[in-house]
């Protein structure tokens, strides 16, 4: 144990780490990664969620506007957005307004995800991102989430309406919110 600890300190780690460069609003982002922009075309994606049901965007994209939240666990930030995503999806459901949060922490940590997502009383979907044969997230990486959480506003077009990393203001997401339900 103790061998380790000098091999660490003197940078012996083998594992090559992409760069991470902090966002104004402290999320650290890895670097060369580049988010969808609004009036992107948001990808198609098929995963499964926290039940092990097959959730295919592709089938429900354009029926009903659409929140992408891509989060962690393990994500600090994430925890303090979590509920405010909790609340717009109460107050919208009715309107149409669909939300899916992504787990970017994969399957091995299902039941863990199941679990916090049940203390904290969350009602939306929960997907939990995969890795295909390349060794790329299915959903994160198409729709270039470099960090976490990360937020897409889908609209009934399947267009981006809105994309943002990091710290976000309620009061901005329910307008954003408020404008794709009209249209």
């Amino acid at each position: 144990m103790l061998a380790v600890v000098p091999l660490l300190l003197a940078g012996g780690a083998f594992a090559e780490e992409k760069t991470m460069t902090p966002l104004s609003s402290g999320v650290p982002m890895i670097e060369g990664i580049k988010a969808l922009e609004v009036g992107a075309s948001a990808p198609d994606f098929s995963v499964k969620d926290t039940e092990g049901k097959v959730f295919n965007f592709g089938e429900e994209k354009g029926k009903a506007p659409t929140i992408l939240v891509f989060w962690s666990i393990f994500c600090e930030p994430c925890r303090v957005e979590m509920p405010i995503i909790e609340r717009l999806h109460e107050k919208y459901k009715s309107a149409g307004l669909s939300v899916l949060a992504i787990a970017l922490d994969g399957e091995p940590l299902k039941n863990s995800i199941l679990g916090f997502v049940k203390q904290e009383g969350y009602t939306f979907r929960v997907l939990i991102d995969e890795l295909d044969e390349k060794e790329m997230f299915k959903v994160a990486d198409p729709f270039g989430v470099g960090g976490t959480p990360t937020v897409y506003l889908v609209d009934r077009s399947g267009k981006v309406a809105l994309a943002k990393v990091g710290r976000f203001k309620e009061e901005d997401l329910d307008k954003a919110i408020q404008s794709t339900l009209k249209k």
